[in-house]
């Protein structure tokens, strides 16, 4: 199925409804290994926000909030290689339990230098949940322990993702068609 968004066709890749069963699936697991605890959740912007807001509401544990912002792409389709931290985490990270939650793992580069960012500020522990992995691309050794699907190697909008700081209202993800 294709839809037209901002005169480009979309394909769509993982359905709306898909992505909230799994999402309650992921949510599911992740309160039962944080049972007893209260994980500190850190989105990374701007992709990970839905995403995020999906998960924390269907979390049976008690959460705390924060976010960082880490950039390597800007308004291209391909990464720079070198991530730049835009908004650091302002919550207390030490002793705590973190989540950090990302819309997709692909080359591993900005993500690996994220988790090693937050493992200096010596968290009790530290895992990743992402929606999307992308393992064809990665170019650095980096897993996540929470994947909501994997997805062969296109570039991917919706649900968050964007391309050019567009496509990120769709409610599915989808690829944008022509971008071969």
């Amino acid at each position: 199925m294709s839809t037209t968004v901002h005169r480009r066709r979309v394909e769509v890749m993982i359905s709306a409804d898909q992505i909230a069963e799994r999402v309650r699936q992921l949510a599911a697991q992740i309160s039962a290994d944080y049972a007893g605890r209260q994980p500190l959740v850190i989105g990374v912007l701007k992709g990970a926000w839905v995403l995020m807001a999906d998960l924390v509401r269907q979390l049976t544990i008690p959460v705390r909030c924060d976010f960082v912002r880490v950039s390597s792409y800007g308004l291209g389709t391909e990464t720079s290689g070198q991530p730049q931290l835009l908004l650091d985490v302002r919550e207390p990270v030490a002793g705590a339990d973190v989540l950090v939650v990302d819309d997709i793992l692909d080359t591993g580069i900005s993500v690996a230098w994220l988790l090693d960012h937050l493992r200096k500020k010596n968290p009790a522990s530290l895992r990743l949940c992402v929606l999307l992995d992308k393992t064809e691309r990665r170019r650095v050794p980096a897993a996540a322990d929470y994947v909501g699907f994997p997805i062969p190697d296109l570039f991917v909008v919706g649900y968050g993702l964007d391309c050019g700081e567009q496509f990120r209202e769709l409610p599915f993800v989808g690829h944008v068609k022509g971008d071969e």
